[in-house]
C-alpha cells in the first residue's frame, strides 16, 4: 500500500532538474521526461516526468522464460513496476540466439518495485511512498526543494571508436540487400555500434546535456549499480490505458535546418519521399498484425499514417496504430506477442532477426529494448531504447548504437549518412567539455 501526498511546484524546471539529481543518490533510479514544453504536439502524454527509486523488492533474469518470470513477478506484485526489456528477449519470443560481442553485460530483463515514486503533472507532483517509508516524505521533499548542485566535469580519457568500418558498413549494406532482393525479408534495421573502452564519465551530467539539446518526448536516466541508460529517445514503443492500447513507430528521418525556409524544405521533402513512407508503411502493416494477437475482433486501427514530427535534432515521420483489448488480457502477454517492436527489426520479422544478428558485430542488449513502466491497475507506457548512451561503470564501458531502415530502395551510402545524422547528438556531448 502507498501514501498519496501531492504538492504545488512553483519552479517546474529547476525542480525537474532538483528531483534529477536527488535521485541519483539511490542504486535504482527511473527517470522519464516527456520533455512537454518542446512536444505540445505528443499524442496520449501521462506524466510531464516520472521519477521512482530505491528498489524494495526486484526481478533481473536472462532471456529464458523471461515473460513468464515477469508475469508471475508482475501479477504478485499488484503495485507500480518500473525497468526494461532488452532486445535480446527476442530469444525468449523465438528460437534466436543473440552471440554477437557485449561489453556493457546488463541483464535481459530487469524490474523493480520503487519504495519512492514522484509523478509531475504541470505544477503538481503526487508523490507515492510505500507505507512503510511515507514517514520519510516530508523531509524528502524538502531536501529535494533545498537541493544546490553544480555541474561537474563529466568527460575524462574519452576515445570513441567505430565497431563497423564505413567500408565493412557499406559491404554489410549490399549484403542485406541481396537479402532482399532474394525474397527473403522486405526490410531490415541495420545498426552498428560506437564504444570506448576506457570511458570515465558522470552519468547524469551526460544525461542532462544530452536531454537538454534533444528534449525528446520519452528521454530517459536508468541506474542500477554499475549500469546506466542516458536516453533522448523520440519513440513510444507500446502504451496501455485500460482497454487501449497505442504504437507509435518511427521511420523516416530529415535533418533540422537553423534557415527556416531550408528547414521547412527538409520537413516537406520528408512527407513527400516515397523511401521513407513505403518504410513506415511496411512496419505499420507489422506493427497492425502485432496488435492483432491480443486485439478485440476488428479494433486495429491506423489513426496517425506517416505523420511529420520536429524535434530538436530532426525531423521524424511517425505513425499511431490502436487496439482495444479484454480487460482480462495480460499486460505481459501485449508486450510478448509484440516484441521486439517492428520499428527495430523488419518484415517479417523473424527473417529480419535472424540476418541482423548475422550482419551485426554487437550483442543489441537494451539498446531497441524498451523502458517504462507499469502501474497497479495493469496499464503501462514504454519507450524505444534509441538516442542513447549505454554505460557500464565498472568496466569503464561505453556504447551507443545507430541504425536505419534497408529496403529495396536504400542506397549504402544515404544509410550510412542517416546513421551518422541520427549519431549527432551523441558525439556531441561526448565530445564537448
Amino acid at each position: 500500500m502507498r501514501t498519496n501526498i501531492s504538492k504545488y511546484i512553483q519552479n517546474v524546471a529547476l525542480f525537474k532538474e532538483q528531483l534529477l539529481y536527488w535521485s541519483n543518490q539511490f542504486r535504482e533510479v527511473v527517470v522519464l521526461d516527456s520533455n512537454s514544453e518542446s512536444n505540445e504536439n505528443q499524442l496520449y502524454k501521462s506524466y510531464d516526468l516520472v521519477v521512482a527509486v530505491e528498489a524494495f523488492t526486484s526481478i533481473q533474469t536472462d532471456y529464458e522464460k523471461a515473460f513468464e518470470d515477469l508475469y508471475q513477478y508482475q501479477s504478485k506484485a499488484n503495485d507500480w513496476l518500473f525497468g526494461y526489456l532488452s532486445y535480446d528477449l527476442k530469444n525468449d519470443v523465438e528460437h534466436l540466439k543473440s552471440q554477437n560481442f557485449d561489453g556493457l553485460e546488463f541483464p535481459d530483463l530487469y524490474f523493480f518495485q520503487p519504495k519512492k515514486i514522484f509523478l509531475l503533472k504541470g505544477d503538481t507532483v503526487e508523490i507515492q511512498y510505500l507505507n512503510m517509508c511515507d514517514d520519510e516524505v516530508e523531509s524528502d521533499f524538502e531536501e529535494v526543494q533545498n537541493l544546490t548542485f553544480a555541474p561537474k566535469p563529466f568527460i575524462q580519457n574519452l576515445e570513441i571508436k567505430q565497431r563497423i568500418s564505413k567500408d565493412n558498413y557499406l559491404k554489410k549494406a549490399e549484403k542485406m540487400l541481396t537479402h532482399i532482393r532474394r525474397g527473403d525479408i522486405y526490410e531490415a534495421n541495420f545498426c552498428m555500434e560506437f564504444y570506448s573502452e576506457k570511458a570515465i564519465i558522470e552519468p547524469v551530467e551526460i544525461y542532462q546535456k544530452l536531454n537538454q539539446i534533444s528534449a525528446s518526448p520519452f528521454a530517459a536516466y536508468f541506474k542500477k549499480n554499475q549500469h546506466y541508460l542516458l536516453s533522448a529517445s523520440p519513440e513510444r514503443y507500446l502504451k496501455k490505458e485500460d482497454e487501449k492500447v497505442i504504437s507509435q513507430p518511427i521511420k523516416g528521418t530529415a535533418k533540422r535546418n537553423f534557415d527556416l525556409e531550408l528547414d521547412e524544405q527538409n520537413k516537406i521533402e520528408l512527407q513527400n519521399n516515397p523511401k521513407e513512407r513505403s518504410e513506415n508503411i511496411m512496419i505499420v502493416d507489422l506493427v497492425r498484425n502485432d496488435l492483432s494477437h491480443t486485439a478485440t475482433k476488428g479494433s486495429v486501427e491506423v489513426e496517425e499514417l506517416c505523420e511529420i514530427y520536429t524535434f530538436k535534432q530532426v525531423h521524424q515521420m511517425i505513425s499511431t496504430i490502436v487496439s482495444n483489448v479484454e480487460h482480462t488480457t495480460s499486460p505481459i502477454e501485449i508486450l510478448r506477442t509484440t516484441f521486439p517492436m517492428g520499428s527495430m527489426t523488419g518484415a517479417p520479422k523473424i527473417s529480419a532477426m535472424q540476418i541482423i544478428e548475422e550482419l551485426e558485430e554487437t550483442k543489441r542488449g537494451l539498446y531497441s529494448g524498451a523502458v517504462g513502466y507499469f502501474t497497479p491497475t495493469g496499464n503501462f507506457d514504454f519507450n524505444v531504447v534509441i538516442r542513447s548512451i549505454l554505460y557500464n561503470s565498472e568496466n569503464n564501458y561505453l556504447s551507443f548504437s545507430v541504425g536505419s531502415a534497408i529496403t529495396s530502395e536504400a542506397i549504402p551510402e544515404k544509410e550510412y549518412e542517416e546513421c551518422l545524422l541520427k549519431a549527432k547528438a551523441m558525439f556531441e556531448v561526448l565530445q564537448s567539455k
